[in-house]
């Protein structure tokens, strides 16, 4: 009888347990930019301390929602910009935490040419304005001898959807080509002079696959995962630079401000590639809102200390660069400054 009484009593114990665990672990939202989402959903499958549901919807959706507060985190690929800070309540009401840094690249669909293309970026911003039209253009062939470019089309693939890739494109498109920088400038959805749009990376990356002379823009674990080819891009200094992790984590190696937001592209590291960006999880500095517990902040803030340390392993193998030593400091200390009723959470 005692055995049976102690069985009882071991079941209540763990049914107790299991209840206590259910109600002090927060389910997490968040959502926001493509770019990061096959490192999200790595990262969030692996993180056993809440159940996060990250929704791939674009920078711009991630933005939308976490100023509608739909969401306890979203993640962009650019810092919010001047219209989107005034209405998410201003410079001070959001922070923003680099999550890792990755690398835009430059893929296309030539029937016949498996071969790794060699492009500057005044000529790509070229082939964006819709003034190189050709795949045998001389513009191409002139850092392409030895392979044969057809007498093909040119079919501009970019994003339809406010998307914080477009604005790592467009800002190093901006820096390298004066004709894009009066025309188009930087922007997560800026006006494109040619092509069709794609919804999302997924989007982008389906187009291009599917369209005979397409060119476009992805992050490069879309490209390895869909076996497409990408561009090496000429660098500041003159070299043509593949999108290896090595390069990019060279173009992020950079001094990082105290609110973390910096851009890399067009890195001046002689052997980093050049359009290569952080992303950043955006939450509110204060998070005591719209009936927030402490325990849910705690935990989001848990959750993002645990992505910029230990989730950091998952890096490299979707072709990510992992977070520099000074990186992480700078995500640290913007985390330790988010609080709860005036009081730091962490």
């Amino acid at each position: 009888m005692k055995i049976v009484k102690s069985l009882k009593l071991m079941v209540v114990a763990a049914a107790a347990s299991s209840l206590a665990m259910s109600v002090s672990a927060q389910d997490l939202k968040g959502a926001g930019s493509s770019f990061v989402n096959p490192l999200f959903q790595k990262m969030f499958s692996q993180y056993t301390a809440a159940k996060v549901d990250y929704q791939s919807i674009g920078s711009g959706g991630g933005i939308k929602a976490l100023t509608e507060k739909t969401v306890d985190f979203g993640d962009s690929d650019a810092p919010l910009n001047d219209e989107q800070t005034t209405k998410i309540g201003g410079a001070s009401a959001v922070l923003h935490i680099p999550m890792t840094s990755g690398a835009v690249v430059v893929t296309y669909n030539i029937p016949g040419v498996t071969a790794a293309l060699n492009l500057t970026g005044k000529d790509l911003a070229d082939i964006y304005l819709g003034k190189v039209t050709k795949w045998n253009s001389p513009e191409i062939t002139a850092t392409n001898k030895g392979v044969a470019l057809p007498d093909l089309p040119i079919v501009v693939i970019h994003r339809s959807d406010g998307s914080g890739t477009s604005f790592i494109f467009t800002d190093y498109l901006t820096k390298v080509n004066p004709d894009w920088a009066s025309k188009v400038g930087k922007a997560s959805a800026p006006n494109w002079p040619a092509g069709l749009g794609g919804k999302g990376s997924e989007g982008v990356a389906g187009l291009v696959k599917q369209t005979p002379g397409a060119i476009g823009y992805v992050e490069l674990a879309y490209a390895i995962q869909n076996k497409m080819p990408y561009a090496s891009m000429q660098n500041k200094g003159g070299k043509f630079i593949a999108p290896t992790i090595a390069a990019t984590t060279l173009a992020s190696n950079v001094a990082i401000p105290a609110d973390t937001k910096v851009s890399v592209t067009n890195t001046d590291n002689e052997k980093g590639y050049p359009i290569a960006s952080f992303t950043w999880a955006l939450i509110y500095k204060e998070q005591n809102y719209g009936g927030r517990s402490k325990e849910k902040a705690t935990q989001l803030l848990k959750m993002l200390w645990w992505n910029i340390h230990e989730g950091q392993k998952f890096c490299e193998a979707l072709n990510y660069a992992p977070l520099s030593k000074s990186a992480v400091k700078a995500a640290e200390a913007v985390l330790k400054s988010a609080t709860y009723d005036g009081k730091a959470i962490l």
